[in-house]
């Protein structure tokens, strides 16, 4: 082929010669001299000289065998570009003689370049849902500097589902390289597609050359918002303030952009009323409070939450909010009566039912639980019959006349931590029943009268009360054992009887009491001497007239002569006469003295002061006369004091003499007459009567001296209001005596005496007002006890 082309070139005045691009430096391209003709060696070879045209060579001329030569490197992308065929032209010159040739060195392609991209990454934006599958993209395709099949490019793309790669060959100037979307994309799944782009030549070995695809899908509004939870439950209590967080909620929206902004608001509330009660920020989705639960009143709250982005056209995502409100313990038990049944009789028995309650309380579980009890406890308590229904009870006997009416505080705890208490009083009146008799303060009354009173004169006055009330408690006074109104009684027979009270009630009560009449002494009687048996007769045949007469202050008198005779010689002390007189009173009034008024001065003879015994005081001698006139005062003890005189003669005799009076009974005679004689045996037993009259009027004073002192630390009451000291006064023999004994109920009668003494007592006084136990009753009216 060679030759052929040298022989072709030299017939046509040139050589063409052929030299792959990038061959080494000295390579020989071909031999110009040998294919010119000329010898190797020769003058003419050594004289040829290359010339290039128009650019420069890569080529030389080697002088010395004519061979032309690759001097430099040879870069057929850089030398032709993408013409083909690339060929240099160059002309050899003779100079002797001058001859021109024509060579034509062919730079021939080699896979020296991989394809190239015009970047090494290129951005793609695609949307997602609104790019269809099958859309295409075009892209610019990679260039390779070789030429034919050295530049023949083919392109593949990294494994994808979304992409495939694809061209276009209906021009076949030119190629146009597609991007095809082979399915929809979701941004939200992939937000960026990376893939590699690799374009290889046709060279052998194959050369590549690659650039990166980076697809961002570009967002569209189909993702709504999205809450974590479908139901949130919360849990407040009821006095959560105004303000307080209820939920703060979150939704999501996988879209960007303005279509995941996202603005909150409360769709729906259930219950309806509740919807000034919350309040949603539309931007941060916070929950608040904006008014007071009440767990009484509602206990539940549903609040549907809209989510909403911003989206075109906008999408929307639900969640609902269950509030749970907590019962907080701010409700006090509430307790109402239903039925009253009032007032309640007194004798109503126990386990009798006054009152039904019922008892609520709002809050719920421990807050609602309540217990009941009565304050005060007595007499009324509290039992249970359903639930929340309670009884009030009577679990004591009443006493209307203690307590006629009663406030009875009802209450109720729960059973919070604090608890609360609710209150209700309750007013139960109780009823009268005639159930207390009408009652004395005194069994025994005890009632002090003078004598000589007036018929109609009011003896005592008493009273009965009954606590009872109205009818029950009014009260009627009689005196019992037939009265006094049937005809005339002896007063001895009033002494003691009983006084009756009846009071108005169905079936009538009544209560007794004894009334025991003392008839107090007045001092209306004088002092009397004992009348004579019989006619006194004449002694010594000297008749004498004795009298008794009252002094100008006793109002009574008597008159009569007593005769007494006395032995010349006889002792001082011995008894010649005694004097006895009584007097109708009693006590003090009753208690004689007696004493000589004449002879005054020192007489023969003297009077014992109470027993009224005549004594001689000295020895009686001849001087003294043979009769002595004495006349003898007997007073009483009373206010003022009565009086009467006694004329005594006494004759004095030899004691023969009066020794015969004796023994012939004179002594008797005159004994009859208020005189007893003294001598002998009567004069000795008059002395021993004398002791033993003397010891006990001193005991019996002592005692009284004692009783005094003793009275006087004693209280002292009304006879009305309880018995009062007793005076007990009795007479004697010798005289009266008197002493003081608390209680005393018995009477004392002296012996001998004419007329029973009886016992003074302490004067009666009304009775004292009705105290506050008897506040509720009517006034009572009183008994009076008329002579």
């Amino acid at each position: 082929v060679l030759v052929l082309q040298a022989a072709w070139a030299l017939a046509g005045g040139q050589v063409r010669y052929s030299v792959p691009e990038e061959a080494k430096a000295g390579t020989v391209v071909g031999r110009v001299a040998q294919d010119l003709g000329l010898e190797a060696g020769s003058a003419e070879a050594r004289q040829l000289r290359l010339v290039a045209q128009g650019r420069r060579a890569s080529v030389e001329l080697s002088g010395a065998s004519g061979a032309l030569l690759v001097s430099s490197r040879l870069d057929r992308e850089e030398l032709c570009g993408k013409s083909a065929p690339c060929a240099l032209q160059l002309e050899v010159l003779v100079e002797r003689p001058l001859r021109v040739f024509h060579v034509e060195l062919e730079v021939t392609d080699i896979n020296d370049n991989a394809p190239i991209f015009p970047a090494a990454r290129k951005n793609l934006s695609i949307a997602e849902l609104t790019t269809l599958p099958g859309s295409r993209f075009p892209l610019e395709g990679a260039s390779d500097a070789d030429i034919g099949a050295n530049a023949q490019l083919s392109y593949t793309l990294s494994p994808s589902e979304h992409f495939r790669i694809e061209e276009d060959n209906s021009n076949s100037r030119s190629k146009s390289l597609f991007l095809i979307l082979a399915k929809s994309l979701d941004r939200e799944t992939i937000p960026v597609h990376r893939l590699m782009l690799t374009a290889s030549d046709g060279g052998r070995p194959s050369l590549t050359g690659t650039m990166e695809l980076v697809i961002s899908v570009l967002d569209a509004n189909d993702n709504a918002p999205h809450f974590n939870q479908s139901v949130y439950t919360v849990h407040l209590p009821e006095d959560a303030i105004q303000g307080t967080l209820v939920a703060r909620m979150n939704a999501t929206d996988l879209d960007e952009g303005t279509n995941r902004d996202v603005k909150y608001e409360i769709d729906t509330i259930v219950p309806p009323s509740a919807s000034d009660l919350f309040n949603i920020d539309e931007n941060s989705g916070d929950i608040r409070l904006t008014g007071a639960l009440d767990f009484e009143a509602v206990n539940l709250y549903d609040l549907n939450i809209r989510a909403t982005d911003k989206g075109t056209p906008p999408l929307s995502g639900h969640c609902k909010v269950v509030l749970e409100v907590l019962d907080v313990n701010d409700n006090a038990p509430e307790v109402w009566v239903t039925s009253l049944s009032v007032p309640v009789p007194e004798d109503a028995a126990v386990g009798t039912v006054v009152a039904l309650l019922s008892v609520s309380d709002r809050d719920s579980g421990a807050n609602g639980r309540v217990r009941c009890w009565v304050w005060p406890a007595s007499p009324f308590g509290v039992e249970a019959r359903l639930a929340g229904s309670y009884s009030l009870v009577l679990r004591e006997a009443l006493d209307r006349e203690r307590v006629s009416e009663y406030e009875v505080e009802v209450r109720a705890e729960d059973g919070g931590a604090p608890a609360l208490l609710g209150r209700l009083g309750v007013r139960v009146p109780v009823s009268d029943v005639n159930d207390n008799a009408p009652a004395f303060l005194q069994a025994v009354y005890t009632v002090l009268a003078r004598e000589n009173n007036a018929a109609g004169a009011e003896l005592a006055r008493l009273w009965a009360r009954d606590p009872d009330e109205a009818g029950n408690g009014r009260v009627s006074y009689s005196v019992w054992e037939g009265g006094v109104g049937g005809g005339w009684r002896p007063a001895s027979s009033y002494v003691s009887f009983e006084v009756r009270a009846v009071d108005a009630g169905e079936p009538p009560l009544c209560g007794n009491a004894t009334v025991q009449l003392f008839v107090l002494d007045e001092n209306d009687n004088a002092p009397a001497l004992l009348p004579p048996a019989g006619s006194l007769p004449e002694a010594g045949g000297v008749a004498g007239e004795a009298s008794l007469s009252s002094s100008s202050s006793v109002s009574e008198s008597g008159s009569g002569t007593l005769w007494a005779w006395a032995a010349w010689g006889a002792p001082a002390g011995q008894v010649v006469a005694k004097i006895r007189a009584v007097d109708a009173d009693s006590g003090y009034n009753a208690w004689l003295r007696y004493e000589l008024w004449e002879p005054r001065g020192k007489g023969p003879f003297r009077v014992g002061l109470y027993s009224g015994e005549v004594s001689t005081a000295r020895a009686l001698d001849e001087a003294d006369g043979p009769r002595q006139r004495l006349l003898i005062v007997v007073r009483d003890h009373g206010e003022p004091a009565r009086s009467a005189t006694a004329t005594l003669s006494v004759s004095l005799l030899e004691a023969a003499e009066a020794a015969l009076a004796a023994a012939t009974g004179s002594s008797s005679s005159r004994s009859a007459l208020g005189v007893e004689l003294g001598p002998g045996a009567a004069s000795a037993a008059t002395n021993v009567w004398l002791v033993v009259a003397i010891c006990a009027v001193s005991s019996l004073f002592l005692l009284a001296v004692v009783l005094y002192g003793a009275s006087r630390w004693a209280p002292r009451a009304a006879v009305l209001s309880g018995p009062g000291p007793t005076t007990l006064v009795c007479a004697s023999e010798v005289g009266s005596w008197s002493y003081s004994q608390r209680h005393s109920r018995s009477l004392c009668v002296a012996d001998g005496a004419g007329k029973s003494d009886l016992m003074v007592f302490s004067p009666n006084f009304p009775p004292p007002p009705p105290g506050p136990a008897a506040k509720d009753t009517q006034p009572e009216p009183s008994a009076f006890l008329d002579t």
